[in-house]
Formats: structure tokens, sequence, C-alpha cells
């Protein structure tokens, strides 16, 4: 065997990133647990973007000028997308490389052309009808590996040494386009994450989001423990990995699969404030299916102190293309 032989090129992966921050996130995560060299391709949509996947078929109409120039060969080996917007773009790549780019796509793409993929990592919640390229997954995928929480901790632990222990994150999100996060749900959940941390002894690490909006000052009014405060737009760098890394414990509001997730990748206690008014149907099976695996409980009461396995989804997807392109 010669050694001084080149290392043999890995396959050329391309990401489908959109403006969605939590397709993003889970197409990363993917990435990433592969281990393999990427290549991220930004796709901006025109007003025709929004069309109806029947129409834009597999194409790339509806994207930018700009994006449709970054489309260009040597085509990709693997593509790995999410969201029902990417769809027509990773089914024309295929097509136009001859078939020979395997998709994956994350999230269900809609029955357009759906067998077209080789890979549909959809969760269960989704309820996806049943077909030979569809693996069923809890929750999203994401970036939140053992690894970034262990740096992320060693990173945050120290700025909180002043906060009594236990500590508590509270990680909320907000209202969505099908339900409101009202300034009832934010203070009724001040007090219950409050007076979980009152009992305790210990202390929030609060943190809102974009969508939580003029809710999160009902929110704050009715903490009345130490806390760590760090609101949407802030100035500084982003706590949000550092809470859930040295947290004793994570409360999270519902209204959102990626934020749920993520917080169930931690080990420890996870709490989900999901009254019906905040809840979808769709997010109401995803909760159930965490406190019946046990990633989560409801948000009632005080603090208990229990563990769970870290939920991993993003792996679970890389394992899966991993077997399937080596058959």
């Amino acid at each position: 065997m010669d050694t001084d032989d080149p290392p043999a090129a890995g396959p050329a992966i391309w990401l489908l990133i959109d403006d969605r921050a939590g397709n993003r996130s889970q197409c990363l995560g993917v990435a990433e647990a592969l281990g393999l060299s990427f290549e991220v391709r930004d796709l901006e949509y025109t007003a025709a973007g929004a069309l109806p996947l029947g129409f834009l078929g597999a194409s790339f109409f509806g994207l930018s000028a700009k994006s449709r120039a970054e489309l260009a060969p040597p085509w990709p080996d693997l593509v790995i997308a999410a969201g029902r917007r990417t769809a027509p773009v990773a089914r024309r790549i295929k097509r136009v490389n001859g078939g020979a780019t395997y998709l994956v796509q994350i999230m269900d793409p809609g029955s357009t052309g759906i067998d077209e993929f080789d890979l549909v990592a959809a969760p269960r919640h989704d309820r996806i009808a049943e077909r030979p390229n569809v693996m069923r997954i809890t929750g999203a995928p994401h970036r939140i590996t053992p690894a970034r929480l262990a740096a992320a901790a060693a990173e945050w632990r120290g700025r909180f040494a002043g906060l009594p222990r236990p500590w508590i994150a509270l990680i909320v999100g907000g209202s969505t386009r099908r339900r409101t996060f009202t300034d009832a749900m934010a203070r009724d959940l001040g007090r219950a994450a409050s007076a979980m941390a009152a009992d305790a002894g210990g202390a929030l690490l609060v943190t809102t989001s974009r969508r939580t909006g003029a809710a999160a000052q009902a929110l704050l009014g009715e903490i009345a423990v130490p806390k760590r405060v760090y609101r949407w737009g802030d100035e500084g760098e982003n706590p949000y990995y550092g809470y859930l890394a040295v947290a004793d414990a994570v409360i999270v509001t519902g209204d959102s699969v990626s934020m749920c997730s993520e917080a169930c990748a931690t080990t420890g206690p996870v709490y989900i404030y999901a009254p019906e008014a905040l809840s979808t149907a769709k997010h109401a099976r995803l909760h159930s299916e965490l406190f019946d695996k046990g990633y989560a409980r409801p948000l009632a009461g005080r603090l208990e102190t229990w563990t769970h396995a870290p939920l991993n989804p993003a792996e679970d997807v890389a394992r899966a293309v991993r077997e399937r392109i080596s058959a």
C-alpha cells in the first residue's frame, strides 16, 4: 500500500438552509452528527416560493437569482434539507444529477414527489403516512450534544456563582401563527416557575425569545426569587446553551418543537408549560410522547429529582443515513 496516496475524498454534501432558524438547526444537527464535511447553500425565496408544491414540482422556481446561481455543478452526493419549501429544490437537484444524489428530508415534505426522497425523517407527532423511505423520530433534530453542553458549562458556570442552587432554567417561547402567548399565560408561568424555585431554595435562569413579545414584562413581574435574565434583543452573548448546560432542571414552554427537544437533550428534570390554549394538536402529541418516554413532565408543583437519557434525534437520523448509504 502506498502511504503517500491522498486520503479518499468523502461524499459531497450540501445543506439546503432557508430563513427559518428551526430548520437551520435541524439540518446542521444532522450534518454535524454525520461527522463529515459539508457545504451550506442558503436559500432565498421570491413570492413564488409560497406557491403550492404541486405547482412548483421539482424546480428552482421561487428561488432568488442569487440562490439559483449557487446551485450549480458539480452536484452533491448527498443533500440534507428541512421543511416543505426546500422540497422542490432538493428534488430538482436529484433530477439534474441523474438520480445520483441521495436526498435526506427532515420533516414531512408533503405528498408531492415524496417517493423521490431516499430518507424522510419525520417526527411522530406529524403523523405522516407509513412509507419505505420514512423513519419516525421523537421531536426535532438539534445541535446539542454532551460535548457542546460540557463546553458551555465550562464557559458559563462561573458567571452564575452568586445565585443559590438549584438553578432552574426558564426557556420562554411565545406566540405562534395559531396560538397567542397572552399576558395571563406569562404571569401564570412566572408564578409557577418562581414558586418552584422558591420551594427548592434556588434561582431562575430566564431567557425569552423574539416571539415572547410584550408578555416578557408580565412574566418577569411575577418572579420573586434570585434570577439571571436575558431578554430577546439584550446586548451581550445569548446564554441559551449556557443555561441548558448548567441548569439543575429546565422549564420550557411547549409552543416550540425545537425548544422542547433541545431541553430534553439535557439529562436532568425537564418540565413543559403547555396550557391548552397555547398548544396545537401537534404540539400536544409531542408533549404526550415526551412524557410517556420519560424525557419530560408537565409543569405542576414542586421540583423533583430525576434523570433521563438525552434526546438526540439528529444522531438517530445520521445513523440511518450511514446505514442506508453503506448498504
